[in-house]
């Protein structure tokens, strides 16, 4: 039986071959425990001071300033408790924004039940952050400030430079969750000028179970977990060198081809966009036209039910309704909801990720069952789309 194809490449990536060769490597040869003192400690702690490397080149950063980390959700923890705990002195308001991971947004609430105050600002109608409300929202007890880097449901892009004008004038710290976009579009923590950055391994076609945290030198974060001195002490745990290398590998080939993979993934998903749109006028956008993820299409299907329809696209294409976080949840989308979209929009929508594996007939069958799905569920008859001269209509 043919495999569905998939399009939830937002949710998680398959491990790139490359990335699988590094793990047997380290997990068969040089298996040893870093923190070892002879050769087969060596050997390994060789393999985390190269992957280091990797994902400091990749963000522009320095190798020293990168601490290994379970999972982006790990990383985002670690960022928030250990600031507000390192910081709490100076004191003790956060901010952050009504879009972002529960990873974050849990985090924050935990917080407030500690006796922190918390402010959450809001978004447009594309999911963005106007840096003035950050401005606004700033207290003379704030100490840090988490606002993601592009949304993992609709893809927009936040003004984070324009954000981080504000903090360093301040002297606030700033955490950016960049899971979705470390490894799709080029990211460089001295351009955005932050203090803090989360990525995820599993986004960018390294395994699940292994993220990172970029730390700016300088910056004093406490430590949440206690224990040996791993990873600089600010981490405990012996290191999981073997997803570690991986994830260094999977650096190592995003930043090989993100200029090209960037250019192609937006391609293919204006491509889907377009044929949908020309079956389904009513098609609405969700997210910023333009300043989204390069792979991201976010779409509400008129009048039915996303996850109806996706039940009966199935057998052909997968995708989701939101974040895989929430995906057994009845409620709405907070991302969507926080956009101030109808119930009856955020009901049909439908989040759709490209990745680098995803081929244009993919996009061409995956848009077929799906318009073939929306009829079903709307039970009209609607002209099939005419792939003739698409190439020309597709917006650059």
């Amino acid at each position: 039986m043919k495999q569905p194809i998939y399009l939830d490449y937002n949710a998680t990536t398959p491990v790139e071959s490359e990335v699988i060769k590094t793990i047997e490597i380290f997990l068969h040869e040089y298996f040893g425990n870093p923190s070892s003192t002879h050769i087969y400690g060596h050997h390994a702690a060789d393999g985390i001071t190269w992957a280091r490397q990797q994902i400091a080149t990749l963000i522009d950063a320095c190798a020293e300033e990168i601490i290994f980390t379970g999972s982006a959700s790990e990383a985002n923890n670690m960022a928030i408790l250990g600031m507000a705990k390192a910081l709490h002195h100076k004191g003790k308001h956060l901010i952050t924004s009504a879009v972002e991971h529960p990873s974050v947004l849990q985090p924050f609430y935990h917080l407030q039940e500690e006796g922190w105050a918390i402010s959450i600002v809001p978004v447009d109608q594309y999911g963005r952050v106007d840096p003035k409300d950050v401005k606004k929202a700033i207290r003379s007890d704030t100490t840090l400030v988490s606002i993601m880097h592009s949304n993992n449901e609709v893809g927009t892009i936040q003004p984070i430079k324009e954000i981080a004008a504000i903090t360093r004038e301040r002297d606030i710290a700033l955490h950016v969750d960049a899971a979705q976009s470390v490894g799709k579009i080029p990211i460089s923590v001295e351009t955005l000028d932050v203090d803090l950055l989360t990525m995820a391994g599993h986004k960018f076609y390294a395994p699940k179970g292994v993220g990172a945290l970029y730390i700016r030198n300088g910056i004093q974060l406490s430590p949440i977990m206690f224990g040996a001195d791993q990873e600089q002490g600010k981490r405990t745990s012996t290191e999981n060198v073997a997803y570690i290398a991986g994830m260094g590998t999977a650096a190592q080939l995003a930043r090989e081809r993100e200029t090209i993979e960037e250019a192609r993934l937006r391609y293919k998903r204006d491509l889907l966009h377009y044929l949908l749109k020309q079956a389904i006028p009513d098609l609405e956008l969700n997210g910023h036209p333009q300043l989204r993820l390069p792979n991201t299409l976010n779409v509400s299907f008129p009048c039915t039910n996303g996850k109806a329809l996706l039940a009966k696209a199935a057998d052909v294409v997968v995708a989701s309704v939101g974040s895989a976080c929430h995906a057994e949840s009845e409620h709405i989308s907070g991302v969507l909801g926080a956009m101030g979209l109808s119930a009856e929009r955020i009901k049909g929508a439908v989040r759709l990720s490209i990745g680098v594996p995803t081929t244009e007939e993919e996009i061409e069958r995956a848009a077929s069952a799906l318009i073939a799905a929306w009829k079903e569920c709307r039970q009209i008859k609607v002209p099939p789309f005419v792939l003739a001269g698409w190439e020309k209509q597709i917006v650059n």
